[in-house]
């Protein structure tokens, strides 16, 4: 990554970037922080990209694919930091192995988090939120900082995903954790 961004900052990694609200504006709000942000759409992260661009966010790359060959892209021990923010909650039980915080996707994120990294999701799907802190707490990680309604606790640098602004105008409610692996 050095390379690529021409610098050893941190590296963050958002993944499921959507149309890159969330990347462009952390990257603006965090030029030391390096942030990578993958979304397996290629429609969808084309806009990201030329967002990026217009903007000349030069701490944000992206990488177009899906998270479970991000092994294939990023050494273990790299990241900092993984945002899952809105991910799809994938409803049926069986496709529960596609969502994003199962067990076969935390084994990857552990592997890629440097020690003392975390993982931090936000969603609008109370039952997915719920599978997601089962996953989390049977699988390693201890959680911090969870909300069962972010925009009405006392949250501070909250930075609003295309989605989560569909949602807050609905009144629903916006559900947020940080995950970080517990010392063994």
């Amino acid at each position: 990554f050095s390379d690529w961004f021409k610098n050893d900052n941190p590296i963050f990694l958002e993944i499921g970037c959507g149309k890159g609200k969330f990347a462009c504006e952390f990257a603006k709000q965090n030029p030391d922080i390096n942030l990578v942000a993958v979304e397996k759409s290629a429609n969808v992260i084309v806009g990201a990209c030329e967002t990026a661009k217009n903007e000349d966010i030069e701490n944000l790359r992206f990488i177009g694919g899906s998270a479970e060959y991000l092994p294939k892209f990023i050494k273990p021990d790299t990241i900092g930091r993984i945002f899952l923010n809105f991910s799809c909650p994938f409803p049926k039980k069986a496709y529960a192995g596609h969502r994003l915080t199962h067990r076969r996707f935390l084994k990857i994120y552990k592997e890629l988090l440097v020690k003392g990294g975390e993982i931090h999701q936000k969603t609008d799907n109370m039952h997915f939120f719920e599978f997601s802190i089962e996953q989390f707490t049977n699988n390693g990680f201890a959680l911090k900082n969870v909300s069962l309604d972010l925009h009405n606790s006392n949250f501070e640098g909250n930075i609003m995903t295309e989605y989560e602004e569909k949602f807050v105008t609905q009144g629903l409610p916006i559900y947020r954790l940080e995950a970080y692996l517990k010392e063994e």
